[in-house]
């Protein structure tokens, strides 16, 4: 299951991702926002954080204006790696590369159409496995004291 949030920014687009989502049959959860109301990115992200590293959900999208503020709380959790993409190029990469787990994205940066081919990179994308990259991630998870 894909975990969904979005702010007010980030509405209208993600309302384009639950319509690409539902014609293709992919389950979601959609943890809000439900209208263009101005609202706290930081709510949404810890929502779909939660299903995340809950098990309930594999995958995340956020959504904010930029999609910078709504990845930033994101990725303040162990285990989450939000990655902002507004081209498919980095979906892919990041998928690959660092087994990122939330795509967000720009709902004032990115237009419709390119969002939903950046969803499907992101989502059809598996991860390398190769032994780089698994090292990697783990120093991610694993910061050294300074």
């Amino acid at each position: 299951m894909i975990a969904l949030g979005c702010d007010h920014g980030g509405f209208d687009l993600m309302q384009e991702v639950i319509a690409h989502l539902d014609e293709k049959g992919i389950e979601y959860k959609n943890f809000g926002t439900f209208d263009t109301k101005s609202t706290d990115y930081p709510i949404y992200a810890r929502k779909v954080v939660k299903s995340i590293l809950s098990g309930e959900s594999e995958k995340g999208i956020l959504i904010c204006g930029t999609g910078l503020g709504i990845s930033i709380t994101a990725n303040r959790y162990k285990g989450i790696r939000a990655a902002v993409c507004h081209d498919c190029f980095s979906a892919e990469a990041t998928r690959q590369h660092n087994d990122a787990n939330i795509l967000a994205m720009g709902g004032r940066v990115v237009g419709p159409g390119l969002a939903l081919m950046i969803v499907d990179t992101f989502l059809n994308t598996p991860f390398s496995e190769d032994e780089r990259h698994k090292r990697r991630i783990a120093l991610i998870d694993t910061p050294e004291e300074e």
